[in-house]
């Protein structure tokens, strides 16, 4: 079995998102990877109103999951669960799905369609330069308020400037109806509400919930790390 992690919306290096998580599951020779987004800036192209968005990240993806014949696990976290709804459909070697904190849409769905009148406080919009961000002083209080102070440090220079051709941009299908599905609620969440999860939940074969903030593989690994074993 391989894992494959996905991480969510305007972050940037994404083995470092998942890297607590992935290094108990290699002591337990589980070996994982952690895809490049482009809509995030990680494959060298500039980020802009235009694009990358959701189309290419889904082709990175779907890249990495049909690379192989080996079973994979599919762990999305938040954006990162609008991605793999697509990346994951009819790749014959996806045998399951952990969505973390993660948006789960049905088809003709997208980032929009779960968002406000109104941006989230936590975000900076450049409607010129066409990108959007996480603004620095909301990121630890946010996003990471259950992770330690080196954790927090060093993610502030893990986020990124995405493209907001994201936002509007829907997914063509939804994975989660054909491929088992576990969906963890983060109950201590602050960015992604656990009520707002919960309804998400709803839709996937299986729940766990566990008291975390947003980013359980960070905080929480050994608890992540056994629900990915366990599947």
């Amino acid at each position: 079995m391989r894992v494959v992690f996905v991480h969510g919306a305007c972050v940037k290096d994404g083995p470092w998102w998942w890297h607590r998580t992935a290094e108990l599951l290699v002591v337990r020779g589980v070996a994982s990877e952690a895809p490049a987004l482009p809509s995030c800036g990680e494959t060298g192209e500039a980020t802009g109103a235009q694009g990358p968005g959701l189309v290419e990240d889904v082709a990175a993806v779907r890249g990495v999951l049909a690379a192989s014949d080996e079973p994979v696990v599919v762990v999305a976290h938040s954006y990162g669960g609008i991605v793999t709804a697509e990346a994951a459909a009819g790749v014959d070697a996806v045998r399951q799905l952990l969505l973390v904190s993660s948006y789960l849409p049905e088809v003709g769905q997208s980032l929009a369609s779960f968002g406000g009148e109104e941006p989230a406080p936590f975000l900076e919009i450049d409607p010129e330069g066409g990108t959007f961000t996480v603004r620095p002083d909301a990121l630890a209080e946010t996003f990471l308020q259950d992770c330690g102070p080196e954790i927090q440090r060093q993610a502030t220079d893990k986020t990124a400037r995405q493209s907001l051709a994201v936002l509007e941009q829907p997914v063509q299908s939804a994975a989660w109806q054909q491929v088992a599905s576990t969906y963890l609620v983060c109950a201590d969440d602050r960015g992604t509400p656990a009520d707002l999860q919960r309804e998400f939940a709803r839709r996937a074969g299986s729940v766990v919930e566990i008291d975390a903030g947003h980013h359980p593989f960070l905080s929480q690994p050994a608890a992540v790390r056994d629900l990915i074993l366990g599947l």
